[in-house]
């Protein structure tokens, strides 16, 4: 086959050849674009515009854009502001809390009520923002903002301290200067920007902070000593270095940064109120001891310290302004960068996809026109090989639609598109061509040699009825297995080749019998054991089939097990029909194994003989063949032995009532009286004296029965049993037996069996062990080692 499949592939090349010889003629002036030329403006186009570049300047614009707004947003109104008056609010309650502990009694008192009032507002505003998703503000703000949350949570307990008289006002001092500076930690965060001019701006911002910070620590510490009029060196020492970082961060920091409207306040640290502040502070000398005497008026200090804590205070707040207007500013800019670049890249873009889109149009219209006929072609190749398939003859210039050639690539697609169909149609039909002939020269073979087995069959046959030596009747029913054995592997042939077995039946059959049918055409046929249960008959229709494909599994179970292992075979009627199980004790399959072959069974694909030829499971597609064609349900599973079980379903439809045709048992003849006590399961007419059974035609030796307890040497020469001789016909049905002559026939009356015996391999292990008893003369049973006789049911050697 393959030398036919190379000639197939050999004339399909001519084929192609030839019809490539004879182009069609291109048509003149078709100007249309070369496929190439396309395809390079589609991919080029796309990488040289700007699409790379414009997406990765629009993210990288919108990224900068937005965490600009961002941290603009959270410095100057999510975070910044609520921080601001955070930093006030404590400020002032710091001073009026220092006030009210250096005078109890005094006026201080009532406007630290209302300062606490104020702060409480300033707090409540502030927590919220401890949920706050910081993400996009700058590193570390998150951190300030918890830490500043932990320190408020004391404010209520220290306000209590303060209030019962347990706090001093050196622990109050210090709570609430530890608050602001957690607070103008928080503010010194939000200065740091992505920005470098807010960075800037914002540095000086966060001075201003500390400037009024610093005023306020002054103010508080002073605030204790004006009543007694001295300080302790401590005290003095907080002054100090209050005054001193606030007039360097003034005059390095604040005042050299000063812009536009800021730099009316260059005058702020030579003015009036600043210079008094400074001349009190001056005032300050230390005196013998733990002491530093305060010099100078406290109202003075108070008008000084206020003005300048407001001229300081409006600077700040025009800083913050400033600062607001340049991020917000240039986040706007950005904003108009982005929009510009994306108009901009948009337009370019949408060129680019109106350009491609047009092209690509002209290309898929042409494109389309091609899958079309393609996908024409891959409905009709099917259709034809179904043709095919089905006997019918396919002409290849009428199934093969040549396309219209263009002068261009996909002109040259198309003819190749052309000669690709007519060698596909070409090749199925030369293919199919090929297959039917085979198979009609593999059916023709068989069949051939099915005429011979059956001239084999039938001379066997003569030759059974001539001989009656023992030895040559074993001979001969040897050949006679190995003959029906044969003719199953033929008709495998037949079932492979899409043909059907020849064997015919004209009346249902016992169900019993075809299993003994199927038995006999098994080599070991001894190992396998028949359990029927009820009394089942199948349509004469499935019989042949029946027991071909019972027969190709018990050869499989057979085969596939160990030689000494029985294989049981149980029938049984089910719900849906007649179930047969066959079981052996081989070693099995793997579970992909199992799945792979039931679906064989379910679905038998169409067999391609010779590709399947080394495959050693051809029995299992004969078997899905016939199994289809009954409607039969085969399933095999793993046994509880280790080995195999296969179960045939036998439908409703097959399984068919006792035909009225069939002849009444005769009735019974009496038994011997030796044997009275165990009768014969099939009892028979005996022989005269000395005489071995009459062999006759269309009867079997399936009567022959082990013998019983009683051993023959006890009987008298009379009563002994004669040695079973074979019967011609013995494991075909009453259906397909041939009639004998009429004195056969008076004969195979008187030798017709009463009752079948629901197991066939006892009737062959009894014809055996009487043969080798009486080719060697011993009649006797050989006793067991405790001294009973040999018992009458069948070894595992018969079976």
């Amino acid at each position: 086959m393959a030398g036919w499949g190379r000639a197939g592939r050999r004339r399909t090349e001519t084929v192609g050849d030839g019809s490539a010889s004879s182009q069609p003629r291109r048509l003149a002036g078709a100007r249309r674009l070369p496929l190439r030329t396309v395809l390079l403006i589609i991919v080029f186009v796309p990488s040289l515009t700007f699409t790379p570049l414009l997406a990765s300047g629009m993210f990288q614009l919108s990224s900068q854009w937005r965490a600009e707004k961002a941290q603009m947003d959270l410095a100057t109104k999510t975070v910044g502001a609520p921080a601001s008056d955070l930093f006030f609010s404590l400020h002032k309650e710091r001073l009026l809390t220092a006030e009210t502990q250096a005078d109890p009694g005094g006026a201080a008192a009532g406007k630290l009520a209302k300062q606490r009032a104020v702060t409480d507002q300033a707090v409540s505003a502030f927590r919220p923002l401890t949920a706050l998703d910081t993400a996009k503000g700058p590193e570390g703000l998150g951190d300030a903002i918890s830490r500043t949350d932990r320190s408020l949570n004391l404010l209520d307990e220290q306000r209590r301290a303060v209030d019962a008289g347990w706090a001093s006002p050196q622990k109050a001092f210090d709570y609430y200067s530890g608050v602001i500076e957690s607070d103008l930690r928080v503010l010194t965060v939000l200065s740091h920007t992505d920005e470098g001019e807010v960075n800037s701006s914002a540095q000086t911002l966060v001075d201003l902070f500390w400037v009024v910070n610093l005023i306020g620590r002054e103010d508080a510490v002073l605030a204790r000593g004006w009543k007694s009029g001295h300080l302790t060196r401590d005290e003095y020492g907080l002054v100090t270095d209050a005054a001193g970082t606030r007039k360097h961060l003034m005059r390095s920091q604040v005042i050299p940064s000063l812009i536009g409207d800021e730099k009316r306040y260059e005058t702020l640290i030579t003015g009036k109120a600043w210079m008094a502040m400074t001349a009190l502070e001056e005032r300050l000398t230390p005196s013998g001891g733990n002491q530093v005497t305060l010099r100078g008026d406290s109202t003075g200090w108070r008008s000084s310290v206020d003005t300048v804590t407001e001229q300081v205070t409006q600077l700040l707040r025009l800083r913050l302004a400033d600062v607001s207007k340049i991020g917000y500013d240039h986040a706007g800019m950005l904003f108009v960068i982005f929009i510009s670049v994306t108009s901009v890249g948009l337009l370019a873009l949408g060129l680019v996809i109106f350009t491609s889109w047009r092209l690509t149009s002209i290309l898929r219209r042409r494109i389309l026109h091609l899958r079309e006929d393609a996908q024409e072609l891959q409905e009709r190749l099917p259709k034809v090989v179904a043709r095919l398939e089905r006997g019918e003859d396919v002409d290849v210039d009428a199934e093969v639609h040549m396309l219209k050639p263009t002068p261009d690539e996909l002109g040259e697609l198309g003819q190749a598109l052309n000669l690709a169909s007519r060698s596909a149609v070409f090749t199925a039909v030369r293919q199919a061509e090929q297959h039917r002939g085979f198979q009609r020269m593999l059916q023709r073979i068989a069949r051939r040699t099915q005429i011979l087995i059956g001239l084999q069959l039938k001379k066997l046959d003569e030759l059974e009825r001539k001989h009656e030596d023992p030895e040559v009747l074993e001979g001969l029913f040897d050949l006679d297995h190995l003959t029906a054995r044969l003719r199953r592997y033929e008709e495998n042939l037949v079932i492979l080749g899409g043909g059907q077995p020849q064997r015919r039946w004209r009346k249902p059959v016992h169900l019993l019998d075809v299993l003994r049918a199927a038995q006999g055409e098994v080599q070991d046929y001894r190992r396998i054991s028949i359990d029927v249960e009820g009394e089942s008959w199948v349509s004469e229709r499935a019989v042949g089939p029946l027991v071909h494909v019972l027969a190709e599994l018990m050869e499989n179970a057979t085969t596939f097990s160990k030689p000494m292992t029985p294989v049981e075979v149980r029938a049984a009627p089910v719900s849906r029909g007649v179930a047969v199980e066959i079981e052996d004790r081989g070693l099995g399959m793997e579970a992909e194994q199992y799945a792979a072959a039931n679906a064989l069974m379910k679905s038998p694909p169409q067999l391609d003989v010779m590709t399947h030829a080394d495959d050693v499971r051809l029995g299992l597609y004969v078997v899905a063949r016939l199994a289809a064609s009954l409607g039969l349900q085969v399933e095999l599973r793993s046994s509880a032995f280790g080995g195999t079980r296969v179960i045939v379903l036998l439908p409703e439809a097959l399984v068919v009532d006792r035909p009225r045709a069939v002849p009444e048992e005769a009735a019974p003849a009496p038994a011997p009286a030796p044997e009275a006590a165990r009768p014969e399961p099939r009892p028979q007419e005996e022989p005269a004296d000395g005489q071995l059974p009459t062999r006759s035609r269309g009867r079997a030796m399936a009567y022959v029965t082990a013998p019983t307890g009683i051993p023959d040497d006890a009987l008298p020469p009379s009563a002994r049993r004669p040695l079973p001789q074979r019967v011609r016909q013995a494991s075909l049905v009453t259906e397909l037996k041939v009639p004998a002559n009429g004195d056969e026939q008076t004969e195979q009356e008187a030798w017709a069996p009463r009752d079948q015996p629901g197991r066939s391999s006892a009737t062959i292990g009894a014809f055996q062990r009487q043969s080798r008893r009486r080719r060697t003369g011993d009649d006797a049973f050989q006793p067991r080692p405790d001294g009973s006789p040999e018992p009458g049911s069948p070894t595992t050697e018969d079976r």
